[in-house]
């Protein structure tokens, strides 16, 4: 038995991420062991959680994985900590599809309870039949108790609170409105500047916790049996175990991580890490390429970084050393952006020169956003994944793409996965949880 719980509301911008990173500080400076989980594909949300908790969270996504992935991956992380908080993303019942890959159907999966936050700064006792119809929508998503965000008043707070239990709900507490709470921006990239802002944040945000939020009667309603049972047929650890992990033991792999790449997905470091020895680098502060037979450059902001990754220029002639000569390469994002020839960093800005083992250049010019969850199948794997940008390739034509990826509905979208000797690159952001990633090179 140990307390869990999925913090979840009734629409995007009701104060989770704010809330979430109040209470697992508060709980860390209880002395607990609290493991942070994201729902959803979200990287940077997960971050700021891993400051708050000082601890790696870790993203439950039931479109890139399956149930019972979800089921293992929650067991495994959760093993040894004293409480489980996960984080939902936008409306606790809005997924890929009606409530398919919601937060709803996660928490149902896992058997946990929800604690909904519910912005209140233009809203009074009409609360009441919003909180009733989140208890009775459905049976398999129980909610513990509700907090409010954005509350103007004590006065405020108590018709509030009369609304919730007219509801038949538990009021937990609430959050006062505060200029002091506000998430940085999410294009500054995490650089210690960043990193220190969310740190103080989640100190601001644990003292209002532990001032307007009864921490005590959260922990005791919404601690459960753990771990979760597993959704049968139980495949995830069968299917970790038929990677053929064993002759890859002594693997070298070198990862990039840094403010400009660390959009990175635990679960695919363990799953690397199963493989051989992980060595991480700084393309924007390093000035060497570990020796690796496979590296890994994930997504992130190397558009704000393009000047001093421009002047990396040894790490970037051995990066295309190792590249032409066969190493293996998996860039995903703005990892790919890095091996491209050239990054324009925004409208009419200078065009940087990369390491050009891609022949393309890529731009922010007239940037829009590409979102959404994405799929493929290639060199017998399948792989699910998300992809979010706003850059994009200036001639894509002049790359030949060597899959096609498709969207949720099927349909085929405009950035596909690219293929150079062994460098496979393009602009989604994969999971590999459940999947053997090398074979994408047998």
């Amino acid at each position: 038995m140990k307390p869990q719980l999925l913090i979840g509301a009734p629409t995007s911008g009701s104060g989770k991420t704010m809330f979430t990173l109040g209470l697992l500080r508060a709980l860390k400076k209880r002395g607990l062991k609290v493991q942070p989980y994201k729902g959803g594909p979200d990287y940077i949300d997960a971050q700021y959680l891993t400051i708050a908790a000082d601890r790696d969270a870790v993203n439950l996504d039931t479109w890139m994985a399956s149930s019972t992935h979800v089921q293992y991956v929650y067991n495994r992380y959760g093993e040894k900590a004293d409480v489980c908080v996960a984080e939902g993303m936008m409306g606790l019942y809005d997924g890929y599809y009606q409530m398919k890959g919601s937060c709803a159907e996660i928490a149902g999966l896992l058997n946990i309870p929800v604690v909904l936050v519910v912005n209140a700064r233009a809203a009074a006792y009409s609360v009441a039949p919003v909180l009733y119809g989140f208890k009775h929508f459905r049976s398999s998503v129980r909610i513990a108790g509700v907090v409010f965000s954005q509350v103007s008043s004590p006065s405020h707070f108590a018709c509030l609170k009369e609304a919730c239990s007219d509801a038949g709900l538990e009021c937990l507490g609430y959050l006062p409105y505060s200029e002091d709470l506000r998430v940085p921006s999410r294009h500054l990239g995490l650089t210690l500047t960043v990193r220190q802002s969310m740190d103080e944040l989640a100190e601001k945000a644990a003292a209002l916790v532990e001032q307007y939020i009864d921490v005590d009667k959260l922990l005791n309603l919404c601690t459960r049996i753990f771990p979760c049972r597993y959704t049968l047929p139980y495949t995830s650890e069968q299917g970790v175990e038929a990677m053929e992990t064993g002759r890859r033991k002594k693997m070298r792999i070198a990862v990039a991580r840094d403010p400009a790449f660390n959009f990175i997905y635990r679960e695919n470091l363990d799953r690397l890490a199963e493989s051989g020895n992980l060595t991480f680098f700084s393309p924007v502060y390093g000035s060497d390429l570990p020796d690796a037979d496979l590296v890994y450059l994930p997504g992130g902001y190397p558009e704000l970084f393009a000047r001093q990754l421009h002047r990396r220029k040894r790490m970037m002639q051995q990066l295309r050393d190792y590249a032409e000569s066969g190493g293996k390469v998996f860039a995903e994002c703005g990892g790919m952006m890095f091996l491209t020839r050239s990054l324009t960093a925004r409208k009419g800005g200078t065009a940087y020169q990369m390491t050009g083992l891609l022949p393309v250049d890529c731009t922010m010019e007239n940037a829009r956003l590409h979102l959404g969850y994405r799929r493929m199948n290639y060199q017998g794997i399948s792989l699910r994944g998300h992809e979010f940008h706003y850059s994009s390739i200036a001639e894509p034509d002049t790359l030949p793409s060597v899959t096609p990826l498709y969207n949720v509905k099927g349909t085929e979208v405009s950035t596909p996965l690219y293929r150079y000797k062994n460098v496979i690159a393009g602009y989604t952001h994969w999971y590999w949880g459940e999947a053997d990633l090398w074979k994408l090179w047998d």
